[in-house]
């Protein structure tokens, strides 16, 4: 027989094992969390993003508001330098463990700079500082939502390399279950901020 056809029968053999053993729904369902993982550090990208004109709309109004001025701005300069040693080193659990953190942290301060408006009728009145709050509580949702999507793309993968055959693929492969993403301050940084500029 000619070496040329038994490499390719061999190829074709190869192919539908491979198809045939949950190597296909496992590069699949990887594909899916990094993904879906992607959208969640855009969507709290886009969070940060919004901290500096929020600051900044807040100085004129709350002069004497500088500690907490200054706390957001850190909170949102340490998550971006973790979200940067996050994407530059994703399998690492201590980048990880800094990375929920720092976004706990930036979701506490934010959640006192909203109290601002309450204390300070005037900023609460201002066209621009209106406008961040309502960005902020639509991308708090768009986190709730991204997260959410990648919880269950996780949970598929997860069942995926834990199912025969595609476990012994998986074991031949190397890939492993993966840790699903659950910041330890779950219930603060699920809840999206309530904002009612009709109040008092």
């Amino acid at each position: 027989m000619n070496r040329n056809l038994i490499k390719l029968i061999s190829a074709v053999v190869l192919i539908f094992t491979l198809s045939g053993c949950g190597y296909n729904d496992i590069q699949s369902s990887d594909e899916q969390t990094n993904t879906t993982w992607s959208e969640v550090l855009n969507q709290y990208q886009r969070r940060a993003d919004l901290i500096p004109n929020l600051v900044a709309s807040v100085k004129g109004y709350a002069t004497h508001e500088k500690e907490l001025l200054e706390a957001v701005t850190l909170a949102r300069s340490r998550a971006n330098t973790a979200t940067r040693n996050l994407k530059a080193n994703p399998d690492d659990e201590q980048n990880l463990e800094q990375w929920q953190q720092s976004q706990v942290q930036v979701t506490r301060t934010l959640g006192q700079m909203m109290v601002l408006g309450e204390r300070y009728p005037e900023l609460k009145s201002q066209e621009l500082f209106q406008n961040l709050m309502v960005q902020l509580e639509g991308t708090e949702n768009r986190i709730a939502v991204a997260r959410g999507r990648y919880i269950k793309a996780i949970e598929l993968y997860n069942i995926t390399v834990r199912q025969f055959p595609a476990v012994m693929t998986a074991k031949v492969m190397g890939y492993k279950p993966k840790k699903n993403y659950l910041p330890d301050d779950v219930e603060t940084i699920t809840k999206a901020p309530t904002i009612d500029f009709g109040a008092k």
